[in-house]
């Protein structure tokens, strides 16, 4: 792109002409089509341009969009209740903002405060923020346990931590910023026990793993864990920028009572909310959760298939609609240009070149027939080179 004036800090703009976009379809201005196995930056589980989602934001912007500090509206307790009903957080409380990064930082300060321990604990290289302290992760006030050396022995791995100090473990539940590598159920599950036993609280960080992507609703149900704050974003608004603090109970009651205060412009804004609530609504009447499932699990059985054909496949893994393809790191081959190549024919896919991997998260709305042409299409450009 010469010459624009749109700073791109992460990722080079291949196709700078898109104009329109349909479900799991986008077109540039020459009527090209792509369809997106990364929904967007995994923000349109529902697909682009949903018209229900769309018709609800248009009511709403009709009537009110924002809304000052000292007023509500009832779409607001409506969203609210939507979303707890999800987490079976009975007498919970949310808190809209406008993005995940926020969600997830808004739930570290609020632990922080109500806790007042030195530490947080979380899991190496899993992304949680884009800022502040849970994005920063100073060795001064956060300890993350790297599991590559977990030796599948929950109590040996957990037995220097020092869950007296912990005041909140902050938990990915797999996307491993973008790696896809769930963490054991055992050791997650072994590391809720301690910190509830020490008093503390779960944050699950459902932004990327959350709103069906991995066949339920959030990451967190693939663990027998009750969490006590969990923070959404990217899916929840289906490319509207809105994103939810959940607290459960016990939670929402401390939080008024040790004097925690926030302010944000556009915190309970009623067009998030009423967007937030539509795109749950939608879920639930097509159930999408159950598509998510069942889609995914043929996306990764068609994947594993490729594998089986193309030696160059070092793994396949997944859970929902949350796939991966990792590369043997010695391919004779770039795989920037695979990437490149798979783009021309029409197929846009997530491309970790650190990893030498390719990621696959399309929208829950996907067609089989759409998984079986992306498949065919990088089978052909696999055995060309």
């Amino acid at each position: 792109m010469e010459n624009s004036k749109i700073l791109n800090c992460n990722y080079e703009t291949i196709n700078p002409n898109i104009i329109s976009a349909d479900n799991c379809r986008i077109f540039d201005e020459s009527g090209k089509e792509y369809i997106d196995f990364e929904s967007g930056i995994w923000s349109v589980p529902l697909g682009y341009g949903n018209k229900q989602v769309n018709d609800a934001m248009i009511k709403q912007l009709s009537q009110i969009s924002h809304i000052g500090y000292y007023c509500s509206a009832k779409i607001v307790e409506e969203a609210a209740e939507k979303v707890l009903a999800l987490l079976d957080f009975a007498d919970g409380k949310c808190v809209f903002l406008t993005a995940g990064s926020e969600a997830v930082e808004f739930g570290v300060q609020l632990a922080k405060k109500i806790m007042g321990k030195q530490y947080f604990l979380c899991l190496e290289n899993y992304f949680l923020s884009s800022y502040g302290t849970s994005a920063n992760r100073n060795q001064d006030s956060w300890i993350s346990l790297d599991l590559s050396e977990y030796n599948k022995n929950a109590s040996d791995f957990l037995k220097d931590v020092p869950f007296d100090k912990i005041g909140a473990f902050v938990f990915e539940p797999g996307s491993a910023s973008g790696l896809v590598k769930p963490p054991p159920k055992e050791l997650i599950e072994a590391i809720e026990r301690k910190i509830k036993e020490n008093g503390g609280i779960f944050i699950v960080n459902e932004v990327t793993t959350g709103i069906g992507r991995t066949g339920k609703w959030f990451g967190f149900e693939h663990y027998n864990i009750c969490p006590d704050i969990v923070s959404m974003g990217k899916g929840i608004g289906n490319g509207y920028p809105v994103s939810v603090i959940a607290l459960s109970k016990r939670i929402a009651d401390l939080a008024g009572k040790c004097g925690f205060r926030y302010s944000q412009s556009h915190q309970n804004d009623p067009l998030g909310c009423a967007v937030v609530k539509e795109v749950i609504t939608v879920i639930e009447d097509n159930q999408y959760i159950k598509r998510s499932a069942e889609i995914g699990a043929i996306l990764k059985h068609k994947l594993l298939e490729l594998q089986k054909k193309h030696e160059c496949i070092k793994d396949v893994r997944g859970v929902g609609l949350m796939c991966a393809v990792e590369f043997h790191a010695d391919v004779h081959f770039s795989l920037e240009n695979v990437h490149r190549e798979l783009f021309d024919a029409g197929y846009i896919t997530g491309f970790l070149a650190r990893a030498n991997l390719f990621r696959f998260d399309p929208p829950i709305t996907i067609e089989i027939g759409q998984i079986e042409k992306m498949i065919n299409a990088l089978d052909g450009i696999l055995c060309s080179v």
